[in-house]
């Protein structure tokens, strides 16, 4: 164990009161680690699970996830938000495929090299796939190096962070370090939380540098806090004779990248001159709904919804392939955003009984 008995009380602590049931634990394949850990970035461990569990059913392994098509893979990942984690897995393991035999490399440096793996999920993916010597620092171990030695700084510097790698890399034990991996991120997100603390509780609370200097409640240092932008836009919900919904394959890049969503403008001028390229029926009998607030981590979005029924594409836009009618009941394989789902779903027809 390391030298100055931090990762012994952490494991012993995590033995006692650690998550030992989470599914990608049983086992802890590359495939299946790698997958859990993208999961759990910006999303708490309970919302991740059953959407873990409905992407392995679906697509068990790397090269069946290398070979699915991407609306298949935005669908399996709809509602889990920065779909930019999906489109990198799907690009790492069609690279994995062709460039490292089908399965995720056991190297440090090549894990970082693929699409949407950092330094800290490489570490996770080597401590618990295959039981490697490397530090993590995610958000909770932030939060406990900081607290725990006392380091005052946004850990978002570079000169904070670089302190916080070279502490992590010091407490990590020579065995167990799947185990000793886990037990970082349950004791940050169980015990060692942002707000409340339970400190004591705590197995690390008598070297705490934290709690001996009072304080707790100050560690980490937040981001230095700036104005959150709002930007504003229309979204155009036209429905056709049969009810189904007009979808438009979004960008493949920005927010929202290869998803389906509705056609969206900056303006009524913009949507006009859209609407009267594209459908036939008039733009003036459109219907606002309740608008929609959407968070993003760099600014807000607020949506204004229009909805028109009965309504038909016209001649020269029928083949296009960026845009197609759907039936409600087709909305469920969609990779749809989060905010436009809700949207459908609250307007979508109610079965009898």
């Amino acid at each position: 164990m390391s030298a100055d008995g931090f990762a012994s009380r952490l494991l012993a602590w995590y033995d006692r009161d650690g998550r030992h049931d989470l599914p990608w634990m049983h086992p802890r394949a590359p495939y299946r680690v790698w997958l859990s850990e993208i999961m759990l970035q910006q999303t708490q461990v309970q919302t991740v699970i059953p959407y873990f569990e409905r992407f392995v059913a679906a697509l068990p392994s790397l090269p069946a996830l290398a070979a699915a098509p991407q609306d298949d893979v935005l669908a399996l990942w709809s509602g889990l938000g920065y779909y930019a984690r999906a489109r990198n897995l799907h690009a790492t393991a069609k690279i994995c495929v062709e460039m490292h035999g089908g399965d995720l490399p056991r190297d440090l440096d090549a894990l970082v090299a693929l699409p949407g793996i950092g330094r800290s999920t490489a570490g996770a993916i080597l401590a618990q796939a295959w039981g490697d010597r490397f530090p993590i620092l995610d958000g909770n171990v932030k939060r406990v190096m900081a607290r725990y030695h006392g380091i005052a700084g946004w850990p978002g510097t570079p000169a904070v962070e670089k302190e916080m790698w070279r502490l992590a890399e010091s407490h990590l034990p020579y065995a167990r370090m799947a185990d000793y991996t886990q037990a970082q991120m349950d004791f940050g997100a169980t015990l060692c939380t942002r707000h409340d603390p339970a400190c004591v509780l705590c197995p690390l609370q008598s070297d705490c540098a934290a709690l001996r200097e009072g304080r707790v409640a100050e560690l980490p240092t937040a981001k230095p806090n700036k104005p959150v932008p709002e930007r504003r836009a229309l979204v155009l919900l036209a429905q056709d004779a049969r009810s189904r919904v007009l979808l438009l394959k979004r960008p493949p890049a920005g927010i929202w990248a290869s998803l389906w969503s509705l056609p969206e403008a900056e303006d009524h001028e913009t949507a006009r001159a859209w609407f009267g390229k594209h459908l036939r029926g008039d733009y003036d009998h459109g219907e606002a709904l309740e608008p929609i607030a959407h968070a993003f981590t760099h600014y807000r979005l607020q949506l204004q919804p229009l909805r028109w029924q009965g309504l038909g594409l016209r001649d020269a836009v029928n083949d296009d392939g960026g845009l197609r009618w759907v039936a409600f009941d087709e909305l469920e394989s969609l990779g749809i955003p989060a905010p436009i789902r809700k949207l459908l779903l609250a307007i979508a027809p109610r079965s009898p009984g």
